[in-house]
């Protein structure tokens, strides 16, 4: 019998590769392997029954059905153990090629120190990977820093490292997270409303509110009755919260400590009750 090829294919809806019969139109195992590395045979789907029927083999040699190849596609073969480690190396290609196309973020970095610039935060994150934007958010009238900024890398892998971790700058612990990711339901409550600790009997709602306004806008100012030597101030943002909280601040001459105001409901009563 004169030597033709038959097509075969690692899956059915795969472009087919000819492979080369012997001379009496057997097909050696060995040369669909130096094709299809780890195949051990051949199937094909039965025009009629449309079952998927396998090739016979005989010690290495394949056989083709009642004699004739035909125009089938034929389909490879593959151990379960060997197709098993190939659909994990296929799942995780897609995985590595998924975080290759995803797309960074810009950051928002809470806690900033006021002193911090913006060239300070570049040589602080270019240690993680390659930085593509770095800014310190500024009060427009004073330029004074709001104590938060914002950072965007190139690499998503990068970005997903400096999230997972706190970060020690110029001296002061930082977070650096997506913008209005909370850390869970209690999360916007917390951080939206600040504990102003050392205030004086002679600051009222209305001194603290203006004060505060610089920062973002107010929602609430509260301070209690009989007077207690603190107040509470609650922002709309709470990312200027959080920029705010473990600063000493200046208000009518008077130094005031600002912290987390803890929601009442906690198990551990917060110092200040």
């Amino acid at each position: 019998m004169a030597e033709l090829y038959i097509r075969v294919a690692e899956d059915e809806n795969e472009e087919p590769m000819e492979i080369p019969s012997e001379d009496d139109g057997t097909v050696l195992l060995s040369t669909v392997a130096a094709q299809f590395p780890g195949a051990c045979g051949l199937r094909y789907r039965n025009p009629v029954s449309q079952c998927m029927r396998g090739v016979r083999l005989v010690e290495g040699i394949l056989h083709a059905p009642e004699n004739d190849w035909g125009s089938l596609v034929y389909v490879v073969n593959y151990p379960k153990d060997n197709k098993r480690k190939m659909d994990e190396m296929d799942a995780a290609s897609a995985v590595k090629m998924k975080r290759s196309i995803e797309k960074t973020s810009d950051l928002i970095i809470l806690g900033l120190p006021w002193k911090t610039s913006e060239q300070d935060l570049k040589d602080y994150f270019a240690t993680f990977g390659e930085v593509i934007m770095v800014q310190v958010k500024r009060d427009v009238k004073t330029g004074n820093s709001k104590g938060f900024g914002f950072v965007r890398f190139t690499e998503y892998e990068t970005q997903s490292k400096v999230i997972s971790q706190r970060h020690m700058i110029d001296g002061r612990w930082c977070d650096c997270k997506l913008p209005n990711s909370k850390a869970g339901p209690d999360e916007p409550m917390r951080s939206r409303k600040i504990f102003v600790g050392r205030c004086t009997e002679d600051i009222t709602t209305d001194e603290l509110r203006q004060f505060f306004m610089q920062y973002g806008e107010v929602t609430d100012v509260f301070i209690p009755k009989p007077f207690r030597a603190f107040a509470f101030v609650t922002f709309a943002d709470d990312q200027v919260a959080s920029a705010l909280c473990g600063e000493d601040l200046i208000i009518k001459g008077v130094s005031v400590h600002i912290s987390n105001a803890e929601p009442k409901h906690n198990n551990k009563a917060p110092h200040w009750q």
